[in-house]
């Protein structure tokens, strides 16, 4: 809640800064002449400022929670405690009290974790140490190093002065000493607001294991080639989903029969995610690359279908009907109006249906693969390699956000005329 806290008020502190800034710097274009914009998408540009400040944003959070050394130390969130800690204790044994002092070493997991050497101290409590893992916790039974134990009726009743009992808590300056029903000193360090790199690695790790893989590789395969061979399926799954929808959804939405045979299973199949066919898949095609891109195919047919079939049905019949009065053939119609009018609604269908396949290809890449990113996500997991887990999250947006971007260039290039009548 405190990381969404900080988020949501950079997001609104940065859109009144930006605001008031670039208020007497507003391009002089022909949107910002509209006197109409809400409600209308073509006045709507990315705020490339707000774009910037995002991705700081992200990143900035991202180092502050992880202790990252890429930006500076007084903008990290508390940190774990580590270092030596002390509290006393007091013990009661049958009206007599005496206090000891605990001495703790919090250290890292693989830092010094050697148990002080204290001198044991005069009374019947005597002085006690222990050794103690970043972020972890530790029982430390006191009576066992004391002259008198539980069975001679001691029992701590304090610590640092602060009464304690079964199922209670103190609270020190570097740890909460809580005591169990058998009256056991529970000790954990405090953790701070920092995340355990095991939940989430600083960036600078992240980059480090990106150039060690590069040069590496990942079992005995090199980091290219696991991306190779995921891209290779998804686009296969996609131009054979593609080269079935496309068509089955013109017919679709021309032919009366057509429509009414296949909108069912179109229907039926369109809200079935992709990852439920996993078992099916493997059962038909087996676990090889066949099954793998038999999935990614069905993944993008209904969308594409869909798609191309929205495509017919936006076409205006104004044009239609013009064409046809100018003698056009149905050959005609459906090659100068009705293609190039459903275009723009079959681009978008190939970006979404491209964005489904990329996703569905990790996890088809979970069953029996040797090489891809979703292989290599799912090892790194079971030992719990949280870096290459999140290198690999990282390297599939960008790639999947590349898609996306050349998809989006492309429909610029071959379809100028979407968006005007």
């Amino acid at each position: 809640m405190t990381i969404l806290a900080i988020y949501v008020a950079i997001f609104i502190g940065g859109f009144f800064a930006v605001k008031y800034i670039t208020a007497s710097a507003q391009p002089k274009d022909y949107t910002s002449l509209k006197t109409v914009t809400f409600g209308d998408e073509s006045a709507v540009r990315p705020n490339r400022a707000a774009s910037i400040i995002s991705i700081a944003t992200i990143f900035l959070l991202w180092g502050a929670f992880t202790g990252s050394s890429l930006i500076p130390s007084f903008l990290h969130a508390p940190a774990a405690y580590t270092g030596l800690g002390e509290f006393t204790y007091t013990v009661d044994a049958n009206g007599q009290k005496d206090d000891a002092t605990v001495t703790v070493n919090v250290h890292e997991a693989d830092g010094d974790s050697t148990v002080p050497e204290v001198a044991p101290g005069d009374g019947f409590a005597k002085n006690d140490a222990i050794s103690i893992v970043k972020y972890r916790s530790n029982l430390l039974r006191v009576d066992s190093n004391d002259e008198l134990g539980r069975d001679d009726g001691a029992q701590i009743v304090a610590v640092n002065g602060k009464p304690i009992a079964p199922g209670g808590e103190v609270m020190t300056d570097f740890a909460r000493v809580a005591m169990t029903p058998k009256g056991t000193l529970n000790i954990e360090p405090k953790t701070g607001w920092q995340m355990q790199p095991l939940y989430l690695p600083p960036p600078e790790k992240v980059a480090s294991r990106l150039v060690e893989i590069s040069n590496t590789g990942f079992r005995n395969s090199t980091l290219w080639e696991h991306l190779g061979y995921s891209l290779f399926r998804v686009i296969v799954g996609f131009l054979i989903g593609a080269a079935v929808g496309i068509p089955l959804g013109y017919a679709m939405g021309l032919s009366n029969w057509f429509r009414g045979w296949f909108d069912p299973v179109v229907e039926f199949m369109r809200p079935v995610p992709p990852l439920a066919l996993i078992p099916l898949v493997i059962i038909w095609a087996g676990i090889g690359e066949v099954g793998k891109i038999v999935l990614l195919f069905l993944a993008a047919l209904w969308i594409m279908a869909i798609a191309a079939r929205s495509g017919v049905s936006g076409v205006n019949i104004t044009k239609v009907h013009a064409a046809y009065s100018l003698g056009a053939s149905k050959w005609q119609i459906m090659r100068y109006v009705i293609i190039p009018n459903s275009l723009p609604e079959i681009f978008t269908g190939a970006r979404v249906a491209m964005g489904v396949c990329w996703g569905t290809v990790v996890a088809a890449e979970l069953v029996a693969a040797e090489k891809g990113a979703g292989m290599m996500i799912m090892v790194a997991s079971k030992f719990q390699n949280t870096d290459i887990v999140l290198m690999g999250i990282i390297l599939i947006g960008v790639i999947g956000f590349s898609i996306d971007v050349l998809m989006r260039w492309a429909e610029r290039i071959l379809v100028p005329w979407k968006g005007r009548s």
